[in-house]
């Protein structure tokens, strides 16, 4: 029961610091970078790489969200840093779940805090920083272009 009410008051935590807005979905389509800047306020910087472009969205509060989004036009990952992180629910989209799952697993076999790496077929998910410089990144393995590897995210 114990463990439960720790794992619980964990997640609660990571929801209450994952409170700024944004809305890249993982999975999802072009749509989603407009609507992060202007959720974010911010500036958008588009960058064309040879199978993908990079949106960066500098937000008024400091937090730069990256979105990696394939000449079919759908976001295959996703990065960001800042003080805080974003609103992981929206930035992951419908992986979400299968986010909250891993991290719950993970938690109940180690104590204490950390970097986080999530790594399944479907979702690869990096968290580490510190307070006040977080970053983390996000991707559908099966999603990246031909010719894109996990380290060209960031």
């Amino acid at each position: 029961m114990k463990l439960q009410l720790k794992l619980a008051m964990e997640m609660c935590l990571v929801a209450f610091t994952c409170c700024l807005t944004a809305h890249a979905s993982l999975g999802g389509d072009m749509a989603s970078v407009h609507n992060d800047q202007a959720k974010l306020q911010g500036t958008l910087q588009t960058t064309n790489k040879s199978s993908y472009d990079v949106h960066e969205i500098q937000g008024t509060s400091g937090v730069v969200v990256r979105e990696y989004v394939s000449r079919s036009g759908a976001v295959f990952g996703v990065s960001w840093q800042g003080r805080t992180h974003p609103d992981l629910r929206l930035v992951l989209g419908s992986s979400y779940d299968q986010y909250i799952q891993e991290v719950q697993a993970q938690r109940a076999q180690r104590h204490g805090h950390g970097p986080l790496l999530i790594q399944t077929p479907g979702l690869v998910v990096q968290t580490g920083g510190h307070m006040g410089a977080l970053t983390g990144k996000a991707f559908i393995p099966q999603n990246l272009p031909a010719g894109v590897r996990p380290e060209d995210i960031q």
